[in-house]
């Protein structure tokens, strides 16, 4: 899991991108973003959502995002991303679904 603060916009996506790259054991793992404490997502960092979402998938695993505040969640719904993403209300629903689908690979 990895827990994230502050907007994810223009001025850190690619840090955040950087973070997840290095952080990750395989590509293919189940992973959890823990998104409580970040007030605003714009089109840089949904787009780092979306590419890490996507490399994880072609990989057989999944982005979990977990938490969104009420901004991030209308992002993801105004853009069409809401569906392709996979979001959960709380962190602990978005590790327990992460280990279940780890698990059952």
């Amino acid at each position: 899991m990895i827990s994230v603060a502050g907007d994810l916009d223009t001025a850190n996506a690619d840090q955040l991108d950087t973070f997840i790259s290095r952080a990750r054991y395989r590509p293919g793992d189940h992973l959890v973003l823990d998104l409580s404490e970040v007030p605003l997502v714009g089109h840089s960092g949904l787009r780092v959502l979306l590419n890490v979402r996507a490399l994880t998938r072609q990989h057989g695993g999944d982005l979990h995002l977990a938490a969104l505040q009420e901004s991030p969640t209308r992002l993801l719904n105004t853009t069409g991303a809401r569906p392709v993403l996979t979001v959960h209300h709380s962190v602990e629903q978005a590790i327990l679904t992460a280990l279940h689908a780890s698990s059952s690979r």
